[in-house]
Parts: structure tokens; C-alpha cells; sequence
């Protein structure tokens, strides 16, 4: 097995997640997304963009939206460290993301992240202002908040 990072455009980033994810789908847009390859075949993304949580969006910041492999071994902590690297090359100083309760994390570690806050379980995801049709899988799940600086 020889990983390598490789381009991927949106459309074929969003394609990945839509096979490879377990529960979520495609985000509206990034600001750039990565791949893993092992030969000629794609084993990985990550798609980075805006955070979704407004309080975060300050120009200086980035949200790893989503990260999908197909299960090969070190993929995500590859596509973590190239996200950062990424980010940080472009000028953002601190990219954060979310793992779910039950997910170890240790793709994030691997790639030198680290944890900085425990967020609650919700009860849904729709608010009046923003009206959504709850997914059953993701009410009700506690989520940590990970970050990496540049």
C-alpha cells in the first residue's frame, strides 16, 4: 500500500461521501476538498469549508465539513494532516471538526489534533428560522469539538 494525496473536484468529492459515508450526506459547497489514493484508486476525501456554526466563521477559521474512506488504513489521519496543511498554507489559522459519541477519534489524533469542547446531545437540528427534517440517526448523539492551529 502506497497513499498518496491526490485532487479532487467537488463533484467527485461529493460523489465519494454520497457511497462511502454512513450517515451523511454531501455538504452544499467547500472551499477545497483532498484525496487519498492507494495506486490508481481513490480510497478518500475530505471536504473543507465555511464552519457551520456562525460563531466560528470569523475569516480565520475552517471546518472539515466531511471525511469518507472506504476503510483503508491511515487514509482519514492522511486526509486530517492534508486538510491542515491546506488550510494553514492558504492563510486560515484554526480548522475544527466534530466527531460523534461512539466515534474514537483517532484519526484526529494521529493528525495532532486535539479536543476542545464536549457539545450536549440534541434534541433536533430545526429551528423556526430554519426549518429541517430531523435525521433519526443523528438526534439525540453527543459530539466533540476538535481543532488544530496553525
Amino acid at each position: 500500500m502506497s497513499l498518496r494525496l491526490v485532487p479532487v473536484s467537488f463533484a467527485e468529492a461529493c460523489e465519494f461521501v454520497r457511497v462511502w459515508h454512513r450517515y451523511h450526506s454531501p455538504p452544499a459547497g467547500h472551499k477545497f476538498s483532498i484525496g487519498v489514493a492507494d495506486g490508481p484508486t481513490l480510497v478518500g476525501v475530505a471536504m473543507v469549508g465555511r464552519p457551520v456554526a456562525r460563531h466560528f466563521d470569523d475569516g480565520h477559521t475552517l471546518e472539515v465539513n466531511r471525511t469518507a474512506t472506504d476503510g483503508t488504513r491511515n487514509a482519514n489521519s492522511m486526509l486530517y494532516g492534508a486538510a491542515a496543511r491546506a488550510a494553514f498554507a492558504l492563510g486560515y489559522q484554526r480548522l475544527i471538526t466534530y466527531t460523534q459519541e461512539g466515534e474514537s477519534g483517532a484519526s484526529l489524533k494521529g493528525a495532532g489534533w486535539k479536543v476542545i469542547a464536549e457539545r450536549p446531545a440534541r434534541t433536533g437540528w430545526s429551528t423556526p428560522s430554519r426549518p429541517r427534517d430531523d435525521d433519526p440517526r443523528l438526534v439525540g448523539v453527543q459530539r466533540l469539538l476538535w481543532e488544530v492551529s496553525g
